[in-house]
């Protein structure tokens, strides 16, 4: 039995909806591959931060560090902004723990109707640039309320930072299709992005078995709407990947289906997993969140943790379930409730043993 400790946070909204139901796969799964997970759960969030005034606790990075991995469900709560929540939780978290490269998976599920006319042979991942670049802290305001009112953001694209999420987006596209493409505007910022542009090319060299290629941010936007079946593996800086990933997301024909892992690729530091999706505080308490993301999420994880099959199966049986039933969220144009596709997805799971 192999035993791995995961750190649960909920987080707002739905998160508290779809983050037991990958948990519920986990454990069907992990009891199939020998696999244990034993669980800290932690009540950080919105109304953490409204309730105490910090979305952790000072000793909230600590807490997670022993742990082998973190599943977060979902952060934002009306009343709270968005910057006072991410900065409060999760970049903290994807910074302090070295988690560099966001991965971001997307297909067309067959069964699953996508926006597009031809979704045929769309099986893409953004890889994003998840510690530097356009998210830096480096910046400030000055004369806050005078007509001269004005506000500073530094990008910071170091060597060592674009190297390596480059380095790994050309090594995952040679276990694929072998293809990258980089996300760059270097005809309009004329230093950060050209620079970028230099790393790729010279990281290119590196991998002779991988082709690739480089658009301009407004031009891969159009042609992945246009051409989305051509990508492989997409890898851009820190808001370009943010932007693609979304995207990417709705050509696939529900955000509620798209996951992502923060990756520390070295191991050094736990991981984290979240859906793409938001807390959805529209249709909270309602059971009808599509948990498809989280789960698809959770997946990641087993492959992260060193067990590729077993984060094969819980994809497979995604698949089975939405080609070979009808059962479906509201999202994906069904009736079914949250609990309902995660008892069907768990069903066919423990048939394929």
């Amino acid at each position: 039995m192999t035993k791995h400790s995961i750190a649960v946070i909920p987080g707002d909204g739905i998160g508290h909806e779809v983050t037991p139901a990958a948990l519920e796969v986990l454990d069907a799964v992990g009891a199939a591959h020998g696999i244990e997970f034993s669980r800290t759960p932690l009540d950080w969030s919105c109304e953490t931060y409204l309730r105490e005034g910090a979305m952790m606790p000072d000793d909230g990075l600590e807490r997670l560090r022993g742990h082998d991995a973190v599943l977060l469900g979902a952060v934002g709560f009306p009343g709270v902004a968005d910057h006072v929540s991410l900065w409060g939780l999760l970049i903290p978290i994807r910074r302090a723990f070295r988690q560099y490269v966001n991965l971001r998976p997307v297909r067309v599920f067959d069964g699953i109707d996508s926006p597009l006319r031809d979704a045929r042979g769309i099986d893409l991942v953004v890889v994003r640039e998840n510690s530097e670049g356009e998210y830096s802290e480096i910046g400030g305001r000055m004369n806050r309320g005078f007509p001269d009112e004005m506000a500073v953001q530094q990008a910071v694209f170091t060597r060592t930072g674009v190297t390596r999420v480059v380095d790994y987006a050309f090594t995952l596209a040679g276990q694929r299709r072998g293809r990258v493409t980089s996300a760059t505007k270097s005809n309009g910022i004329v230093h950060t992005l050209p620079f970028w542009d230099e790393l790729v090319a010279e990281r290119a060299a590196s991998f002779p078995d991988v082709a690739w290629e480089q658009e301009h941010i407004d031009a891969l936007a159009a042609k992945l709407v246009l051409r989305p079946g051509h990508f492989d593996v997409i890898v851009g800086s820190n808001l370009f990947g943010d932007i693609l990933s979304d995207l990417a997301a709705a050509v696939g024909g529900s955000i509620g289906i798209a996951p992502s892992a923060n990756l520390n690729p070295e191991r050094e530091f736990p991981s984290m997993f979240e859906p793409v999706h938001g807390s959805a505080p529209d249709i909270v308490g309602r059971g009808i969140a599509n948990p498809i993301g989280a789960i698809w999420s959770a997946a990641l994880m087993l492959d992260h943790l060193g067990h590729p099959e077993a984060g094969r199966r819980v994809v497979a049986a995604i698949a089975d379930v939405l080609a070979n039933s009808d059962v479906r969220t509201p999202d994906l144009g069904g009736s079914a409730s949250t609990q309902e596709f995660t008892e069907e997805l768990i069903r066919r799971l423990k048939g394929a043993a």
